[in-house]
């Protein structure tokens, strides 16, 4: 089967993608930038990662949702919460707080249409995404039910059969990074964190799950953060 991937350049999208390639013809990876802190980072992240495994990479600008998006993702002047390891499992209190203040509008329903674009086109069987169970208890769209209610839609809108999966759905972080160490995946090359210095700040959502993961795996030193 041919596939898309979409890769931010993080963890989860990076593991999907080194799973895809062994499961599948990876065509293309596609990198959107709307205007978020870490753009730079992040497509260069994914850039490093194309080359590291041949893959074809495209950059799409999506000037439009970063002028609608309000939240300190993408607005500087609003402050990126820094919640403590605590909050992280606090899914009905501070996790749900945190995970509104970095929320950009339809963004995850946004890319899968636009990859759905390119699969028709290019004859791709499947639309390769970063969701995992840990994050979807607060972003609805890494669930399970949004997968299935955006194939659903799909079977509409794309007359060449496309579907999403998600290698990771059914896992949590510290699976994901198990996973990725059982694919050699070069952790190096990720970037992960909300914010975009010369290092990982370590104190986001995004890093603190991810030192956490790795943690969980006796693999911390496979990333360097700020703090």
């Amino acid at each position: 089967m041919k596939s898309i991937v979409l890769l931010s350049g993080g963890l989860d999208s990076a593991v999907c993608l080194a799973q895809g390639i062994q499961e599948t013809e990876v065509i293309k990876a596609l990198t959107f930038d709307y205007g978020q802190r870490a753009r730079e980072r992040e497509k260069k992240a994914a850039e490093k990662l194309c080359h590291y495994y041949g893959i074809e990479h495209e950059i799409i600008p999506l000037d439009y949702l970063q002028r609608l998006t309000k939240t300190a993702l993408v607005n500087r002047e609003e402050e990126l919460p820094k919640p403590s390891l605590g909050d992280l499992d606090d899914i009905e209190g501070q996790a749900l707080v945190t995970a509104r203040e970095v929320w950009v509008p339809n963004r995850n329903g946004l890319f899968i249409n636009i990859a759905a674009c390119f699969a028709e086109s290019l004859g791709a069987d499947l639309i390769i995404t970063g969701f995992n169970r840990e994050e979807a208890a607060t972003f609805p769209d890494n669930s399970p039910q949004f997968i299935e209610a955006i194939n659903q839609s799909l079977s509409y809108s794309v007359l060449h059969k496309v579907a999403v999966t998600s290698f990771t759905q059914n896992l949590d972080k510290k699976g994901i990074v198990a996973l990725g160490l059982k694919l050699d995946l070069p952790f190096q090359y990720l970037w992960s964190c909300y914010e975009e210095e010369e290092m990982p700040c370590g104190k986001c959502e995004s890093c603190l799950r991810l030192k956490r993961a790795l943690e969980a795996n006796h693999a911390p030193t496979m990333i360097d953060f700020k703090d």
